[in-house]
């Protein structure tokens, strides 16, 4: 067991490292999460991302102290936090938390709810803190008034700066946009990324929108079914998954059915294309070959057309999705001035870049 001390050596503030080793959570005899590793470095913002149940809020909770770890280790700045058979109480990880409703005080005004985890600072210590998170969330104007009049955004805004203010190692967010419309969802991420790298906070996201997670994660886990998938930047989800569930769940796409030519070059219906692919694949090998909406390229003069099937308007572009005379779909991003109605055949070309190609022996 660690020693009764241990909570004195945080005093020497080294990085906030947040790290996760082989953890395991259960509840009762169910295993709901399994085996998952995180490293996350002092002043990088981190996401959980994933579907409904998949874990990772039970891991989010695991972390602030409220879940017990079955197996495996949870570390702050080196130091063991949660390991089987003993976990530091929450109020003594030094970690703030922004949960999905807000939990503000309504009885209190807005700088009373920032400044409500200050009470052991002296009161002009107190105050300076809170005058300067209201500037930092700018809602310097808004000090006495109360959570009701505050718009949803004010509302998280002033959640944020509360958690913030006794400057905690690491920040959890757990679904903190969930209750808003996609677009402001979005915005909010991006406020919310540069007040924390403003603070050079240390922090964790959870969500399952994956927009909402490239808006304001530097590095970015998927679970499924309690399994980290796979950790790494938006772009290597996106670009380079690790597995068939990352390549469906991330962006959008579609696999296609291939041949290998040769140790560059694949066959697939759309044509030849050139792809990264195994030594070990040789010609004639039956492989499937991601392809994203923007691999396909609107072109009015091609001779390869398609079938309009399906559209969404995306402000600058339409997402079409097309139907090859084969009956295959794919999708197709096209500026949105070019408008055609479902039903209608229009050319394009294949014009492929970053492309992920799976094996039939491959896991997803």
């Amino acid at each position: 067991m660690p020693l009764p001390t241990m909570t004195n050596r945080f005093n020497a503030k080294p990085p906030a490292r947040l790290e996760l080793r082989g953890v395991d959570v259960a509840y009762g005899e169910t295993t709901v999460v399994s085996d998952v590793d995180v490293l996350l470095e002092d002043g990088t913002i981190g996401c959980l991302l994933g579907p409904s149940g998949c874990g990772k809020t039970t891991l989010l909770r695991a972390i602030a102290g409220f879940e017990p770890v079955t197996r495996g280790s949870i570390l702050i700045r080196g130091h063991r936090i949660s390991e089987p058979d003993w976990t530091l109480a929450p109020e003594h990880r030094h970690i703030g938390m922004v949960f999905q409703d807000f939990a503000l005080f309504p009885h209190l005004s807005v700088a009373g709810n920032i400044g409500f985890g200050l009470r052991t600072f002296s009161a002009p210590r107190r105050q300076t803190r809170v005058d300067e998170l209201l500037e930092l969330v700018g809602l310097s104007e808004a000090a006495d008034i109360y959570p009701h009049e505050l718009s949803g955004g004010m509302q998280q805004r002033v959640a944020l700066a509360r958690a913030m203010a006794p400057r905690p190692d690491i920040l959890l967010l757990d679904e903190p946009f969930s209750s808003m419309d996609a677009e402001l969802r979005e915005q909010l991420a991006r406020e919310v990324r540069a007040l924390l790298k403003r603070e050079a906070i240390t922090a964790i996201l959870v969500t399952h929108d994956q927009f909402e997670a490239f808006a304001i994660a530097d590095q970015i886990g998927v679970l499924d079914q309690g399994r980290m998938r796979q950790w790494g930047t938006g772009f290597e989800l996106y670009h380079q998954p690790a597995d068939r569930f990352i390549a469906d769940f991330i962006g959008h796409g579609v696999l296609l059915p291939a041949t290998v030519m040769n140790s560059g070059q694949l066959r697939t219906e759309l044509g030849r294309v050139d792809a990264p692919l195994s030594a070990t694949l040789e010609a004639g090998s039956e492989v499937e070959v991601l392809i994203r909406p923007h691999d396909i390229l609107y072109d009015e003069d091609s001779p390869r057309e398609a079938t309009i099937i399906a559209r969404a308007f995306r402000g600058a572009e339409f997402l079409y999705t097309l139907r090859l005379d084969s009956g295959t779909e794919v999708l197709c991003l096209v500026p949105s001035h070019h408008c055609h109605e479902v039903g209608e055949r229009i050319g394009f070309q294949l014009q492929a870049e970053h492309l992920v190609v799976f094996t039939k022996g491959d896991a997803g």
